[in-house]
């Protein structure tokens, strides 16, 4: 079956499920996340200077396995999909789209410059595949996307300076050429809850280790996460933009967003750590499958953040940090940003 009919079906599926309103669920709804990732929050205009994405995440799909309401196909769809095996795990699949935008360090320069990265914009579609229990996620995620002048990242980043007032890009006729993007990702995370984890106060422990396989990032990467604070999110943390990161949705009722007040409200600080091993990188290396200018990477990176997230109501806001190695020889100086997620759980 072609990747582009599996989406389909995935979509077609999910939207029959988020009807399915009466089947007796706990957690009932699914759970919406915007993202939105800039340097602006940290006073810079350079690398990857924004991210942003939308993501669907589905109710637990063995709720409605066997649902009489749901189309006969439905079951070969959910019975294909690449689930973990094994019992007790939720089975939810998620849908996203974003865009990121990536310039060099110097965007009021006209020239193309070898030794500055080149102008960049990706533009996806993903779906991801989770199996989950108290202490395990694992995530299976196809992404389709393009990069260069279709991915309108040009477009977007000019109406945006614009508006702000703030310094013209220049350089966007030296963007890496259009090429389309596929990548497979896959990224397995333990939770160790510790004492008080969505009853008072708390911590726990979230390690995770993936890889991806694709001409936009062929890389393996392990890192960690720690959170502090009280009624903590019955989930698997928060991630910045990047393949398996759809990890908000509640795991069980126990989480504050299914309870209510004063239970309804959480607070909590974390930290957290990755490194990446790179074998390809597109927005740095260059275009796969054509000539284009490209940078020397730097094959092994990392990037560590610091936020504060809240919960009140069916609402989790969160907001990091984000500061990493040099991505590339001639980089002048490490990038820092700013990551902001708002989730919303219906119910």
């Amino acid at each position: 079956m072609k990747i582009s009919t599996i989406i389909i079906a995935v979509i077609a599926l999910c939207f029959c499920a988020s009807v399915c309103t009466g089947y007796e669920s706990a957690l009932q709804g699914g759970t919406f996340t915007f993202y939105q990732e800039n340097d602006f929050y940290t006073g810079t205009d350079r690398d990857y200077t924004n991210g942003i994405k939308i993501s669907w995440i589905s109710p637990d799909l063995n709720h409605f396995r066997d649902d009489p309401r749901l189309p006969s196909w439905s079951h070969a769809v959910i019975d294909a999909m690449p689930f973990e095996a094994g019992e007790h795990f939720l089975k939810t699949v998620s849908l996203s789209a974003g865009q990121d935008i990536y310039t060099p360090e110097d965007i009021k320069r006209r020239d193309f410059n070898p030794d500055d990265r080149p102008y960049a914009g990706i533009s996806y579609i993903s779906v991801g595949f989770h199996s989950r229990n108290a202490r395990i996620m694992n995530t299976w995620e196809y992404t389709l996307g393009i990069i260069g002048p279709h991915s309108y990242a040009e477009k977007m980043q000019k109406a945006v300076h614009s508006l702000t007032n703030s310094d013209f890009p220049n350089g966007w006729d030296h963007q890496l050429k259009n090429e389309p993007i596929l990548n497979v990702s896959y990224d397995r995370k333990w939770r160790f809850a510790g004492k008080g984890v969505a009853t008072g106060l708390g911590y726990d422990l979230i390690p995770h280790a993936g890889c991806s396989v694709g001409n936009a990032l062929t890389a393996v990467t392990i890192g960690w996460q720690v959170r502090l604070g009280w009624n903590l999110p019955n989930d698997f943390g928060t991630l910045p933009i990047r393949p398996g990161s759809d990890t908000n949705a509640p795991l069980d009722g126990q989480d504050p967003r299914y309870q209510e007040q004063p239970n309804g409200f959480s607070i909590h600080a974390f930290i957290s750590a990755d490194v990446y091993a790179k074998l390809w990188d597109i927005t740095l290396d260059g275009n796969f499958f054509r000539s284009s200018g490209g940078v020397e990477k730097e094959p092994l990176v990392a990037e560590w953040a610091v936020g504060l997230g809240m919960i009140t109501g069916r609402f989790k806001i969160t907001y990091a940090y984000v500061s990493g190695t040099r991505e590339y020889e001639t980089q002048r100086e490490r990038q820092s940003y700013g990551a902001i997620t708002v989730s919303y759980t219906f119910r």
